[in-house]
């Protein structure tokens, strides 16, 4: 549905801009436009954050009993693919995360690649669209504009990164790990 807002308020912007030529009509009506698409895009990434804590818990739950049908019958281990600890480096085997690829650059290019990862990166263009429609607003050069678009874009992917780490970091005492992977 995000998308559908970003395309048709693109095609809508794109309308007044030929009416207007990119005066300060279009201007007025980009930053409001762009600020509602910007709206609908962080209560997206949110609601996909929502829905990935869900599908983590039933990761957690689905590896729990994996544990207990493997502590009833062991002989059954070379049938499963899929991890039966419920820590984190079992519920991100279980996901299909290589664990050792999931520090450092691997693991940044696993959240870009992500929904709302790469939701994160559109909504971030949109906050350095709003940025340099802001300061071309006010008169600013074409490198403020520039400058002011790259500020908008980065503050915007920092605190989309921030809020998606605190999402994903909130204890509950429900996923605490009973059966965690052997230290190798």
């Amino acid at each position: 549905m995000f998308l559908a807002i970003l395309s048709g308020a693109v095609i809508a912007l794109a309308l007044v801009a030929q009416a207007d030529r990119f005066g300060p009509t279009f201007i007025a009506i980009a930053i409001l436009t762009l600020s509602i698409v910007l709206f609908a895009g962080v209560a997206t990434i949110g609601r996909l954050m929502s829905l990935n804590r869900d599908d983590f818990r039933w990761v957690i739950g689905m590896n729990r009993l994996r544990h207990g049908y493997l502590d009833l019958h062991p002989e059954l281990e070379p049938n499963f693919i899929t991890s039966q600890y419920d820590d984190l480096p079992g519920a991100l085997k279980t996901l299909g995360v290589d664990v050792t690829t999931a520090r450092g650059l691997g693991s940044v290019l696993h959240i870009i690649q992500t929904l709302p990862g790469m939701l994160s990166v559109i909504v971030a263009a949109v906050a350095g669209a709003i940025g340099a429609l802001v300061a071309s607003a006010v008169a600013f050069s074409s490198l403020g504009v520039v400058l002011a678009a790259a500020a908008a874009f980065v503050l915007a992917a920092v605190m989309l990164g921030i809020w998606g780490r605190w999402s994903f970091g909130r204890d509950d005492p429900t996923l605490a790990p009973r059966f965690p992977t052997p230290k190798a």
